[in-house]
């Protein structure tokens, strides 16, 4: 299943560039926290949240346009947000705290990129999975700040973003799954524990 990016998100994210000032997208006069606080503070961090606002607008301009299903997405995509947000705050506790604000900016940032297409991948690859057609997965790269994979399973979709790995490239998905290329081959796992081994269809 493929979105198509409707005018809104088209102008939600051009505006980016131009709205990238040093004001996150919430009022500083009530910032609450300590995480709040730093962001105020931090120029980087100030425009990684107004970009990131501008991210969530045009994912919501998609499933304005969705034929069907659009309150139940729009509903989750709030619900999502929410729990991001308290994610974010949650930072505090976090030996590097601005590291960690930083890391939940650009995964965030990713997640709504690859979930909604809010832009064109770099490259399309589909993968057949321990030898079966039944298990094939197909992965639409993006060149987000911290890079990022949508992966189509089945009927379903899920959104991953880099992590480090000795070698190729490691993806990390919700629910402990992975999704780790090496060259024409690739581990994939949908849930923790359920690793596939894989091989790129050409």
């Amino acid at each position: 299943m493929t979105f198509l990016i409707p005018i809104g998100a088209v102008l939600a994210i051009a505006v980016l560039s131009s709205a990238a000032a040093a004001q996150p997208s919430f009022d500083c006069s009530k910032a609450d926290g300590t995480v709040e606080n730093m962001i105020c503070e931090d120029t980087d961090l100030a425009t990684a949240d107004s970009r990131l606002a501008g991210r969530y607008a045009a994912a919501m301009a998609v499933i304005d346009g969705l034929d069907a299903g659009a309150e139940d997405a729009r509903n989750t995509l709030r619900a999502e947000q929410r729990g991001w947000i308290k994610g974010r705050n949650d930072c505090w506790k976090a030996t590097d705290l601005r590291a960690c604000v930083q890391s939940s900016y650009l995964t965030r940032e990713g997640e709504l990129v690859a979930m909604w297409m809010l832009e064109e991948p770099t490259q399309i690859v589909s993968y057949t999975c321990d030898d079966s057609p039944a298990n094939e997965v197909t992965a639409f790269f993006f060149d987000t700040n911290l890079p990022s994979v949508r992966l189509e399973y089945g009927d379903s979709i899920k959104p991953g973003s880099l992590v480090p790995a000795a070698s190729g490239a490691k993806y990390a998905l919700p629910f402990g799954g992975t999704f780790w290329t090496k060259e024409n081959e690739a581990l994939f796992a949908w849930t923790e524990g359920q690793e596939m081994s894989c091989i790129r269809r050409d």
